[in-house]
């Protein structure tokens, strides 16, 4: 079975996506769980028996709710410092005013990334650490599950009213007596989305039907995506915020006196915002938000403000349930956030931090099998054990000072377990499931080896494969390894202790992937064993086969090779723009050298010898039986280019030619201080966001989109079915690119237009002025290509964080959320750099009528190998890295990124192959 070198890499791809998947499903864990919520509510555990015989405490029933109604008013996106800082006192008077001198605590609430909206509402409804796979389902939120809050105050007959975020609705549905959701991703949306929160407000208020309310305001989140922190509009959101605290505040102290109970209100944010305005990494202000407990019943504030101390997120479930009287979550690791409690006697303190290391002890014994040795739980048990003798010191009616240094002796040993048990709950919330892991890295590694081993073919005259299925299918080596697959997965699945997903699959699929493993082993070895073979054959043309490299070839490899080596560090992940914008600089230099040398060899050398020189070169292509080959794929390419460039280089197109290297290398320097990315010096200012774009405009560029690509698919249409002929395919393909290039500058922000114009006169120029003059062949331009596709992938502002992906782009021209446009247009967005590129480069060799038919093969097999190689490396050291301490924050954004990366990549191969249809044809004419 023969196969194109296209064919074959757009294949490799689609397997190695395949493996990608797997590996990701294996690599992002899912969180510590306890038994399913199912049955009843558990019961409370009782109070700690006092030792020895005697009165036993009969308190086993839930507390008492310590607050009548509780309201949680959840600003998206509230950083620390738009409360705590200069822009609280400025914009939020009333706020402020209540922190320094009113009955409030004041804390920092620290989320865990990655810091999108989805996993930050369940962390802060259950108290546990959502998987960080949560944020590609962000967009899409399936009902919680898990026990929770809201929940728990379901059951209990809490009546709960929410106004907001529609995730809300769809995390909790059918728990709410009463709700309207607004949508949280259209987010050229600043008033409106708040407006339909803030009009329910006046009657809701009046109302004693209910006894939680939660409302979640948008308005400053979107803000942030589309003008930043700084913005002008975000002083006055925050004011709106304030007067809304406010109008809350005094309508529940006014209802207070006819209460027994006093009320609750909680203000809080589910992530801040970067100095970008984005969210979803690790940066202080994305992770750092306020949290407020404002109540009559806390003791007024008197004397200096402090700082406010710092705690989980998680610890708001656990709060919460204790003072709604009501089970803390099961799967909760949160703490008890004491002051909240302060007020309360020591035996009534006493019994809700026990109900709290009571349900973490718990967790841990059904999650750690030698919980035992564990110091949070041996802590625990210690001061549950003084806990017993407090209370017969209690029963016996001692109330000696005795009794109270008992108490907070007791008091501090149960604060210092419970910090050290939900350290150890979260540190296990990465439980790999290493199975899945190693399916998919096998798979991923040899497709890599396939690559690699094929080279040599790939790039040859024909590009065409002789694929021997037949020996390797029916091969003995093949079902051998197919049966010890077989026997290595059934005794993997059947001792897991864990759940492996992997092992969740049907057999019949099981038995497919250890199929194409088995294939994929069989097929790496019989190109090996050719390999082998023909190095033992005598070479037949010498001076064709030994061609020399260039210094853009060494720089080349050297590049790729020093990419993929430094993605083992953590630092140049976070800095990874610095190192390819320093490949491109460097290849800059180098093709000016290039240029140099064959300007300055010429004028110095004796055009008869330049002539002769070219003449021998011809004569060694007519004489080797690889006459197709792409232009300079034979003989010593320094040479040729020297006596092939004279054609090129005329008149001023010769200093054009001389000055293009150095008009790209100022380009360059321009966009990069166009957006400030990556960690180090994503805080300095970059040129603003200016402009705004209506939806009627938008629809209006929409439609010219459409009618290019209509038409440049009209022509591919034509040249693939009814005509054979190349100058309507590349007439087609550079429309579809114009499209393309169109649909791109509406989506992109304003400021990051120059982007666009950067990479059209890069293009234009380095096609003119350096691929033409030096002959260069598919390879070393498709190189070329993806390197300025990656640097263009940063010079638009993005980075491997989350934080850096512009959801507004998904919602250019749409007046409400839909799922699959906002979706495709967010990653054409994010993707627009090694998009466009890629398709240039397709445009490209196709339209060179001088080079062979195999050239669009070439390409697309060079691409596919830029593409495969960091990202198999990469699995490699996140693998070996899965337990750093900036997995999370740095390694697994950009192992989301490649594996997204990978599967555009082989849609791009696939659209190579189907455009490169006349090869066989033309290669055997």
């Amino acid at each position: 079975m023969r196969l194109r070198s296209g064919v074959l890499a757009a294949g490799c791809l689609l397997l190695q996506a395949l493996g990608v998947a797997i590996f990701l499903r294996g690599f992002f864990p899912l969180a510590v769980r306890a038994r399913p919520r199912g049955g009843p509510r558990g019961e409370s555990p009782p109070e700690p028996a006092p030792p020895g015989p005697g009165t036993v405490s009969n308190w086993t029933k839930i507390p008492p709710p310590l607050f009548r109604k509780v309201v949680i008013v959840l600003i998206d996106a509230l950083r620390d410092d738009f409360v705590f800082g200069s822009k609280g006192k400025q914009f939020m008077p009333y706020t402020t005013q209540v922190i320094e001198k009113g009955t409030s605590y004041s804390f920092i609430a620290e989320a865990k990334p990655p810091t999108v909206t989805m996993p930050r509402i369940k962390a802060l409804m259950t108290g546990s650490i959502p998987g960080f796979i949560d944020v590609v389902v962000n967009l899409n939120s399936p009902a919680l599950l898990d026990d929770n809050l809201i929940w728990q105050a379901k059951t209990a007959g809490k009546r709960i009213i929410f106004y907001g975020d529609d995730t809300w609705v769809k995390l909790f549905p059918k728990h709410f007596v009463e709700y309207d959701g607004t949508t949280s991703f259209f987010v050229s949306d600043f008033t409106e989305v708040d407006d339909n929160v803030t009009r329910h407000l006046d009657r809701v208020l009046k109302r004693e039907d209910w006894d939680l309310l939660i409302l979640h305001y948008l308005g400053l989140d979107h803000i942030g995506h589309v003008t930043g922190p700084n913005s002008p509009l975000v002083g006055p959101k925050l004011r709106e915020m304030d007067n809304i605290l406010k109008k809350i505040h005094i309508s529940l102290l006014s209802k207070e006196g006819e209460a027994s109970l006093p009320s609750l209100l909680v203000v809080c944010g589910d992530h801040g915002m970067s100095e970008t305005g984005s969210h979803g990494g690790s940066s202080e202000g994305e992770v750092h938000t306020p949290l407020l407990f404002i109540s009559s019943a806390f003791e007024k504030r008197s004397g200096p403000l402090t700082q406010p101390e710092l705690v989980q997120q998680t610890d708001l479930a656990s709060t919460l349930a204790v003072g709604l009287g009501l089970p803390i979550s099961r799967n909760s690791v949160g703490n008890l956030i004491l002051p909240v409690v302060g007020g309360k006697t020591m035996r009534e303190q006493l019994r809700f931090l026990h109900l709290n290391g009571f349900q973490l002890s718990r967790l841990l014994e059904e999650n750690t099998p030698a919980y035992e040795k564990d110091p949070g739980y041996e802590q625990f048990k210690i001061a549950e054990k003084s806990h017993g003798n407090w209370i017969k010191l209690y029963l016996e009616g001692n109330n000696s000072e005795i009794l109270m240094n008992l108490g907070k002796k007791v008091l501090k040993q149960y604060l210092e377990a419970l910090k050290t048990l939900s350290s150890s709950l979260s540190k296990q919330v990465a439980q790999y499931d290493m199975y899945s892991m190693m399916v998919g890295t096998v798979i991923i590694m040899e497709v890599l080896l396939m690559l690699l081993l094929s080279v040599p073919k790939a790039l040859s005259s024909r590009a065409e494969f002789e694929v021997p299925l037949s020996p390797s299918l029916f091969s003995l080596l093949f079902y051998l390894m197919c049966l010890v697959l077989c026997a290595v997965h059934v005794i993997v699945c059947t001792s897991a202790e864990s759940l492996c997903y992997f092992c969740s699959m049907s057999w019949l699929t099981a038995l497919g992937v250890m199929m194409l493993i088995s294939a994929l082993m069989c097929g790496i070895l019989s190109a090996i064993g050719k390999i082998l073979e023909n190095s033992r054959l005598p070479v037949k043309n010498p001076a064709v086969s030994s061609s020399s490299w260039s210094e853009v070839d060494v720089l080349m490899l050297a590049g790729t090779i020093g990419h993929v080596l430094s993605l083992g560090a953590s630092s140049f992940i976070e800095e990874e723009h610095q190192t390819w914008y320093f490949l491109i600089n460097t290849l800059c230099l180098a093709l000016c050298q290039e240029l140099c040398r064959n300007h300055f060899l010429l004028k110095e050398c004796d055009p008869q010898h330049g002539t002769s020189l070219k003449q021998n070169f011809d004569g060694i292509r007519e004489a080797s039986d690889c006459k197709n080959i792409d232009v300079p794929a034979s003989g010593n390419s320094k040479l040729d280019k020297v006596a092939s460039s004279t054609e090129f280089i005329r008149g001023s197109d010769k200093w054009l030619s001389l000055a293009s290297p150095w008009i790209i290398l100022i380009c360059c320097r321009l966009l990069r201080s166009l957006n400030q990315t990556g960690v180090q010096w994503a805080h300095r200012p970059d040129f603003g966001h200016w402009l705004t774009r209506g939806i009627t405009e938008a629809r209006f560029v929409y439609v010219f989109v459409l009618g290019i690509v209509f038409t440049g698919t009209k022509d591919l249409l034509k040249s693939q079915v009814i005509s054979a002929d190349s100058s309507v395919k590349s007439t087609g393909l550079w429309e579809v690119y114009s499209g393309l290039v169109l649909l791109a500058a509406l989506l992109f922000r304003p400021h990051n237009l120059p982007v666009l114009v950067f990479c059209l006169l890069i293009q234009t120029m380095m096609t003119k002025y350096i691929w033409r003059p030096l002959k260069f062949d598919a390879a070393q331009i498709t190189i070329m290509h993806y390197w300025f596709g990656q640097a263009f992938f940063y010079f638009q502002g993005n980075s491997n964080g989350i934080a850096t992906v512009d959801v507004s782009a998904g919602f250019v021209g749409l007046e409400s959320y839909v799922e699959i446009p906002a979706i495709f247009l967010t990653a054409f967005a994010t993707y627009a750099g090694p998009l466009l590129w890629a398709i240039h480069l397709l445009c490209y060799l196709s339209s060179e009528v001088s080079r062979n038919a195999a050239a669009v093969g070439h390409g697309c097999f060079c691409y596919a190998l830029m593409r495969s190689i960091p990202v198999a490396i990469y699995i490699v050291l996140v693998t070996g890295l899965r337990y750093h301490l900036f997995i999370w924050s740095v390694f697994s954004p950009k192992l989301l990124y490649e594996g997204v990366h990978v599967f555009i990549t082989a849609v791009i191969c696939l659209f190579f192959t189907a455009m490169d249809q006349n090869h066989s044809q033309k290669v055997q004419d």
